[in-house]
């Protein structure tokens, strides 16, 4: 574990500089042009959401089989169900806030 800990802080020291060396003053956007960032940002959220529905079938599907196999670990399952399917959600809910604080 050790053998990776320099090379973990080098590359997260080298993450956190590189915002700072790469911000410059961004040239004026042309306004005869489309806007990208809006049009990016719906290619995003149709992305997330696709992954998010995709995550979420397979596991319902999961949790519906493991329950169908052990009725009696029913309860844990569906727990666990819950969690997930609500963190598989988030990535969704980020995108879409993400939408509204880059698009204005």
């Amino acid at each position: 574990m050790r053998k990776f800990a320099l090379p973990l802080l080098a590359l997260v020291l080298v993450s956190l500089a590189a915002p700072a060396a790469f911000s410059a003053d961004a040239p004026a956007a042309a306004s005869n042009g489309p806007d990208w960032m809006i049009i990016t940002a719906g290619f995003s959220m149709a992305i997330a959401s696709a992954a998010c529905g995709i995550a979420q079938a397979k596991a319902s599907s999961a949790a519906s089989e493991a329950m169908a196999r052990n009725p009696g670990a029913s309860g844990t399952i569906q727990n666990m169900l819950i969690l997930a399917l609500v963190l598989i959600e988030s990535m969704a809910l980020y995108t879409f806030a993400n939408l509204f604080i880059r698009v204005k």
